[in-house]
């Protein structure tokens, strides 16, 4: 479910500024900040759930033609569920786009391979948000793999 909210303009330009010096999306930056008082494994827990819903978002995004938007939510939701990984697996929080990059070698040693090459993808099509090379094939191709690691994530979790 998403929601229209009314923030003035001073603070959106406050919140991209502050998650594109953290290197994160708004959405991961807006999560980051409405859970830092959870414990790791409800982090997590809600770290998933943003995932889904923003997977969600990517094809609603990907129906429309929007497909810079649609990338940035994949790749948001694909970072989401490794980020929510590490808090469970080791309380830790992964800081920068370095941090996402090691750490996916951890998922992959204990879940598969598949999990490195769906994390390269997902950050081509990062790329692909500010870049505007992608179709809406590379995306098409990368949700199902996306949703797969957040349900099995999910199911360890839980």
């Amino acid at each position: 479910m998403s929601a229209v909210i009314s923030i003035p303009s001073i603070i959106i330009e406050r919140i991209k500024k502050e998650a594109e010096k953290q290197g994160i999306s708004v959405e991961e930056y807006i999560i980051e900040l409405l859970s830092r008082d959870l414990n790791p494994e409800d982090k997590a827990k809600e770290y998933i759930k943003a995932s889904l819903e923003l997977l969600s978002q990517a094809r609603d995004e990907l129906a429309k033609g929007n497909i810079r938007q649609a990338a940035e939510k994949t790749w948001g939701a694909v970072a989401l569920t490794i980020k929510a990984y590490a808090y469970w697996k080791d309380g830790r929080r992964l800081k920068s786009h370095r941090d996402l990059w090691e750490y996916k070698d951890k998922v992959a040693d204990e879940l598969g391979g598949w999990v490195g090459r769906l994390f390269r993808e997902a950050s081509g099509l990062h790329a692909c948000f500010y870049e505007g090379w992608c179709t809406g094939r590379d995306i098409e191709e990368v949700i199902p793999e996306a949703e797969k690691l957040a349900k099995k994530i999910e199911e360890t979790i839980d």
